[in-house]
């Protein structure tokens, strides 16, 4: 049976990755597997092609815009290309995986355009801005002016929020994770 499509976007810091590895990991069940997206930016450390991304060149990467191979895709930097191929979602979905999509809000949004009911879109929310802050400083990863500017995306990136199929409050993660976990068996057993 083809697999479906789950789509998670949330502002930095919301708790996103958290609550899609902890699904990966603790119910295989669901028969997850995270769709592969293409770069222009070379391996880092033990990436391989194929595993963690498909490693294009620029030119590769806008040719296969210019031939509509891309279900979305974002120009990041100049020159360096992110976006997820409609062949390789497809080939996932053949050999019955449920494909999970981590991007960001306009992808997600592009993605759930394409595929209609087959994909579920999920918004991870912050409580507030304010605690979205706090746990950015709380995380000593980021400069002060680093936080500010992820701010400033977090208000513009929860705009988009009512255009998801659902959205998740992560005020409490253990309540957030079973609320996703619920939403996706749903889901999936349609």
């Amino acid at each position: 049976m083809k697999g479906k499509l789950i789509i998670f976007s949330a502002p930095s810091g919301s708790g996103k990755s958290t609550i899609v590895n902890w699904l990966m990991q603790e119910h295989p069940e669901l028969q997850l597997a995270f769709s592969i997206s293409c770069t222009s930016r070379p391996p880092r450390g033990t990436e391989q092609h194929g595993v963690e991304y498909f490693f294009l060149t620029a030119e590769e990467f806008r040719q296969r815009i210019d031939n509509g191979d891309f279900l979305e895709y974002e120009e990041v930097y100049a020159g360096r290309f992110y976006g997820t191929l409609i062949e390789q979602v497809e080939r996932q979905r053949e050999a019955g995986q449920n494909v999970v999509f981590d991007v960001d809000v306009k992808g997600g949004c592009s993605i759930k355009e394409h595929y209609g009911q087959e994909a579920l879109s999920i918004f991870i929310q912050p409580p507030s801005v304010e605690e979205l802050r706090r746990r950015l400083v709380g995380r000593a990863t980021d400069a002060p002016e680093v936080i500010e500017d992820r701010l400033a995306k977090a208000e513009y990136e929860l705009s988009f929020a009512p255009k998801f199929d659902k959205i998740v409050v992560n005020d409490n993660l253990e309540e957030a994770k079973q609320n996703t976990l619920k939403l996706v068996k749903s889901f999936l057993g349609k």
